[in-house]
C-alpha cells in the first residue's frame, strides 16, 4: 500500500503537548542546517517544538553551495561540546524532515543501538554505486547509508568531522559514507547504521513500505518491512521535497477529526472586516475548450460573498464558440467590479501567456493581496469559496473540487519519481471526504488561491507556467515546488465539483441539453424545475381531470432552448402521415411537429424521460412500472394561420406526457386540452409543467384551438 504525501502529520493531531515537558531534552540537542526560513523550515521547527527538542540552527542568511557547506557549520558548532561526553547530538536537514516523537524515545533507541554513532539507513546507494561492494553485508534492513540524519555522542560526532578541510560545494553524504566504509574509522569511532528505521525513516526507496498506524490518541508512521515506529521522517528524494505533500502541520491549537489535524489559529476571519477593508483580489477566468454550462459559472462567479468593487477580473476566453457568454457577463455585469480585463479568442494568446499574464497582473498591483485562478470548468456552488481560502492564511491554497461519482480530482496526493501523478494512499478517503482536513499536496489545479505577496517574494518569475514540456498546470506546481512554496487543499466543507467535458459538442444551437449522460447533476440544476422534486414525493402534483396528473418538470431554460432548436433545426412536418422521419409508426392524428431524432436528442430525451418521468409515473399510477420506451416525442407548433388545434382522438400509447413550452397570455392566446369522455379542459397549461394521462382507450382528447400567436408542446408516447 503507497504511503501517503498528505497524512504523515497527523502523526502530532492527538498527542498531548504536555507530554514533551516530561521529556530529557537537556541531554539532546538538535542540530540543523538551514539557509532560509522557507516553509519546510518552519513546519520542521513547529514539529521541533512541539515535541519540546532544543533546536540549533546552522547557516541562517549564508547562501547555499553545497553539502560540504553542512559539515563545515557542523564542525564549527561541535567544537564547543568537544568535551561533553554526555551530550546526545541529532544532527538533521531541516526543509524535508519532521519529528515523530520526542527526546525520550529518541535517546532510547539511540542506547539500545549500543553505538556512539548512528547514521540513518537507505535502500538506494548513493552518490557513488561503484561503492556498493564495500559496504558490509547485514542480516535485515537497509544496507546503505544515508547522511540526512545522524544521531551520536558530541564528543564522537567532533572527531569525525574534526580533519573536514573540503570545500562547501562537496558531497557530504560521499565524506560520511568513505568514514562509515573505512573500517578503522567505522570501529574506531563505533558508527553503525539504523538498518531497521527504528530512529530515522527515510522516504526516499521506501514509500511502499511506510504507512500510518492510528491509535486511539495518536497516529504513528509504521515500516511494515521492520515492524518499527521510526522517530525522524526524512522525505528528501528524487521527486523533490517529499516530506512537502505529507500533510498539513498546525502550530498550536490540536484537534484530531477524521484523520487530520486542524488548527483554528491559523484561521484569519474577515467576518469582523467591512467590504472597503476587505483584501483585494484578482480573479483570472480561464475558458481554454469549450464548456457546458458557461452561463451557469458567470452566474455562480457573481454569486460569490465578497465585494465585487474588492475584485478585478482578468478573463481570457480561448473559445470563439463563447464570446457571446462572456460577452453578455461583461456587458450586463462588468460595471459591477473594480475592474476587468478580457483577453478573447482573436488575440493570439497561448494559455500559459495567458495564466501568466494574469498572475503578472497581481504581481505587479501592490494593492493586489490575492490572486484567485478559476477554471470555466469548476462548479463553485460554496458562495463563501472564496472568503473561506483567504481565511486558511496559506501561500496557495485549492478547495477540493472532482468530477460527481469519480475520482478525479484538482489535486494529486503524490508525485512518482519522474514527477507525474501517483495515487497516494490517502488520496480517496480524501476525495470522498472520509478524512477532512487541510492537506499539503504536490499538485493542485483548476482552482486555487495565490497570496500577491507570495508572488512577489517568492515566486518571481515571469513564466511560471512554464517548464520544459509540461502542461501549464504542471509546470506552475512544479516552479511552485522548486521555490519551496507549499501547496495546500482543503476539504473541510463542500466547494463544488468539475465539469466533465470529454463529449461536449458545440454542432448545436443549446449544446447544453445534449449533456444530460455527461453531466446529469449539472444538467438537471439547469432543466429541471426546483419543484420537480417536491412533485417526486407527491407534493404539489395537481389533478384537473380524473387519472390526469400536473406536475412541474422543465425550467423555463429547458423550454426556451428546446423550442429554440427546432427553430433553428425548421424542417416541420406538413401535419400529414408521408413523413418517413417517424420511427416505428404514425400518429394517430398527424401534427405541425419535429421529431426528437430529427435533431439526433433521441438518446438524451429516453434518458430524460427515465431518470424524471419513470420515478414520478410509478408513484403516481402505484402498481405500474415503465422502462419509457417510445416511438415517438416530438415537439408540436400550433398556430392560427398553420394549425390551431387538434381534432379528438386517442393517443396509441399506455400513457403520455404533453409538456407547455411556452406560456399562455404572453407568448399566444388559446390552446389547451380537452378529454371528452370526462367534459374536462385545462386552458391555461403551465409553461415547464407536464400533463401526464393514460393513452389508447379511456382518455379521448382534443387539443383546444390557438387563437393568436405560437404555442409549442412537447408530447412522448410512452409504453413499459
Amino acid at each position: 500500500m503507497a504511503f501517503s504525501f498528505q497524512l504523515l502529520l497527523i502523526l502530532y493531531a492527538a498527542i498531548q503537548r504536555g507530554q514533551g515537558a516530561k521529556q530529557q531534552k537537556d541531554h539532546v540537542l538538535v542540530l540543523t542546517m538551514a539557509t532560509e526560513e522557507t516553509e519546510g523550515f518552519q513546519r520542521f521547527r513547529r514539529s521541533a517544538q512541539f515535541f519540546n527538542y532544543s533546536v540549533k540552527v546552522l547557516g541562517l542568511g549564508e547562501e547555499w553551495h553545497g553539502g560540504g557547506q553542512k559539515i563545515r557549520l557542523l564542525k564549527s558548532a561541535l567544537e564547543e561540546h568537544a568535551e561533553d561526553e554526555d551530550l546526545v547530538v541529532l544532527f538533521t536537514e531541516s526543509y524535508d524532515v519532521v519529528f515523530a516523537s520526542g527526546p525520550a524515545e529518541l535517546l532510547k533507541k539511540f542506547q539500545q543501538a549500543k553505538s556512539k554513532v548512528v547514521f540513518s539507513s537507505e535502500t538506494l546507494i548513493y552518490p557513488d554505486r561503484r561503492l556498493e561492494a564495500q559496504y558490509p553485508q547485514v542480516p535485515e534492513g537497509n544496507r546503505f547509508l544515508g547522511s540526512g540524519g545522524f544521531v551520536g555522542y558530541a564528543t564522537h560526532l567532533q572527531r569525525l568531522v574534526s580533519n573536514w578541510e573540503g570545500p562547501d560545494s562537496d558531497n557530504d553524504q560521499l565524506f560520511y559514507t568513505k568514514a562509515f566504509l573505512d573500517p578503522e574509522k567505522r570501529a574506531g569511532l563505533n558508527i553503525t547504521l539504523d538498518h531497521r528505521c527504528r530512529i530515522f525513516q527515510n522516504l526516499n526507496g521506501a514509500l511502499d513500505d511506510v504507512v500510518l498506524k492510528f491509535e486511539t490518541r495518536r497516529v504513528r508512521v509504521r515500516n511494515l518491512v521492520f515492524d518499527t515506529l521510526p522517530v525522524v521522517i526524512n522525505g528528501k528524494g528524487p521527486t523533490k521535497l517529499q516530506l512537502n505533500y505529507l500533510g498539513n502541520y498546525v502550530p498550536h491549537a490540536w484537534t484530531f477529526e477524521r484523520g487530520c489535524t486542524v488548527c483554528a489559529e491559523d484561521l484569519r476571519s474577515l467576518a469582523s472586516l467591512q467590504d472597503e477593508a476587505l483584501p483585494l483580489v484578482l480573479v483570472g477566468v480561464f475558458i481554454e475548450q469549450p464548456t457546458p454550462f458557461l452561463t451557469q459559472f458567470f452566474q455562480r462567479l457573481r454569486n460569490l460573498r465578497y465585494p465585487k468593487k474588492r475584485i478585478q477580473l482578468f478573463i481570457h476566453n480561448h473559445e470563439t464558440h463563447h464570446l457571446p457568454q462572456v460577452g453578455a457577463f461583461v456587458h450586463e455585469h462588468g460595471q459591477e467590479y473594480r475592474a476587468v480585463k478580457v483577453v478573447g479568442p482573436q488575440d493570439p494568446v497561448e494559455i500559459a501567456d495567458a495564466r501568466n499574464a494574469a498572475v503578472d497582473l497581481c504581481r505587479r498591483d501592490p494593492m493586489c493581496e490575492y490572486y484567485f485562478s478559476l477554471d470555466a470548468d469548476v462548479v463553485l456552488k460554496n458562495p463563501d469559496a472564496l472568503r473561506a481560502l483567504i481565511e486558511q492564511n496559506k501561500f496557495v491554497i485549492a478547495p477540493l473540487v472532482s468530477r460527481l461519482g469519480k475520482l478525479w480530482s484538482n489535486f494529486w496526493g503524490a508525485l512518482s519519481a519522474e514527477g507525474y501523478y501517483a495515487r497516494s494512499e490517502d488520496y480517496v478517503d480524501i476525495v470522498q471526504a472520509r478524512r477532512i482536513g487541510l492537506w499539503n499536496v504536490p499538485y493542485v489545479s483548476s482552482v486555487y488561491l495565490v497570496k500577491g505577496s507570495t508572488l512577489r517574494d517568492q515566486l518571481t518569475q515571469t513564466d511560471l507556467f512554464r517548464s520544459g514540456k509540461l502542461d501549464a498546470d504542471m509546470a506552475l506546481c512544479h516552479n511552485i515546488r522548486e521555490q519551496g512554496v507549499f501547496m495546500f487543499l482543503t476539504n473541510q466543507q463542500p466547494f463544488g465539483h468539475l465539469l466533465s467535458l470529454e463529449n461536449y459538442q458545440t454542432t448545436h444551437l443549446n449544446n447544453d441539453l445534449w449533456q444530460i449522460f455527461s453531466n446529469p447533476e449539472d444538467w438537471k440544476e439547469k432543466y429541471i424545475h426546483e419543484n420537480y422534486t417536491a412533485a417526486l414525493k407527491g407534493k404539489g402534483v395537481e389533478t384537473p381531470c380524473p387519472d390526469v396528473y400536473w406536475f412541474p418538470i422543465f425550467t423555463d431554460a429547458a423550454c426556451d432552448e428546446l423550442v429554440e432548436e427546432m427553430e433553428n433545426f425548421g424542417q416541420w412536418s406538413k401535419g400529414d402521415n408521408t413523413d418517413t422521419r417517424i420511427q416505428g409508426g404514425y400518429e394517430n392524428v398527424p401534427t405541425i411537429d419535429i421529431h426528437m431524432n430529427q435533431i439526433n436528442f433521441e438518446r438524451e430525451w429516453y434518458k430524460f424521460l427515465l431518470d424524471y418521468i419513470a420515478p414520478i409515473t410509478e408513484k403516481l399510477y402505484p402498481g405500474y412500472y415503465t422502462r419509457t420506451q417510445f416511438e415517438l416525442a416530438f415537439v408540436v407548433r400550433y398556430k392560427p394561420d398553420e394549425q390551431p388545434s387538434l381534432m379528438p382522438h386517442h393517443d396509441a400509447s399506455t400513457f403520455t406526457i404533453n409538456i407547455a413550452l411556452n406560456r399562455v397570455g404572453i407568448d399566444y392566446e388559446g390552446g389547451g386540452c380537452r378529454f371528452l369522455r370526462y367534459n374536462c379542459s385545462i386552458r391555461a397549461p403551465r409553461k415547464g409543467w407536464t400533463l401526464m394521462h393514460p393513452g389508447r382507450l379511456t382518455h379521448y382528447h382534443e387539443g383546444l384551438p390557438t387563437t393568436k400567436g405560437t404555442r409549442y408542446i412537447a408530447v412522448s408516447f410512452l409504453d413499459p
